[in-house]
């Protein structure tokens, strides 16, 4: 395939994952952060993000599980993930964690675990997503192209 599809295909698939709301603007930024001294700035700050995610996850499915729940530590860790979803970009990641923390405000547990397995979806599809587009940029790199620059209002 040449460059100029690979990067029009790059285009539309980013673009999509703003159209399906699981990204935002301050994706956008990230990207505009990322310069020839840093390339890999966005995968490298992603790539925090899925670390310190799979751990905050972790953290709260025990925390849910244990016979006294613990609401004020869930909720720390949901803020802490919703922190971290929302520097990336992640907004249906940032948006669970709001509904979530109003069940841990509410000291409901079974909203408490809907709202984690919801969560556990939403995070596991735009980590999937994400690993696409930055396999689609290193399929555009490799042939000897450049990432175009998204422009994209909201």
């Amino acid at each position: 395939m040449e460059v100029g599809q690979m990067q029009r295909q790059w285009v539309d698939y980013t673009k999509s994952l703003f159209l399906e709301g699981l990204l935002d603007g301050q994706f956008l930024q990230l990207q505009q952060l990322q310069d020839e001294s840093n390339p890999d700035f966005v995968v490298e700050v992603v790539s925090l993000f899925f670390d310190d995610s799979e751990k905050l996850l972790n953290d709260i499915t025990r925390a849910l599980e244990q016979p006294s729940v613990d609401f004020k530590k869930i909720g720390a860790h949901v803020h802490q993930f919703k922190g971290s979803s929302s520097s990336v970009g992640a907004q249906r990641v940032k948006n669970g964690c709001i509904a979530f923390r109003n069940f841990c405000e509410e000291q409901n547990i079974d909203g408490c675990v809907r709202c984690l397995q919801q969560l556990k979806q939403e995070y596991y599809l735009v980590k999937n997503k994400l690993k696409t587009l930055f396999a689609m940029e290193q399929q555009i790199v490799a042939a000897g192209g450049s990432i175009p620059m998204l422009e994209i209002s909201f």
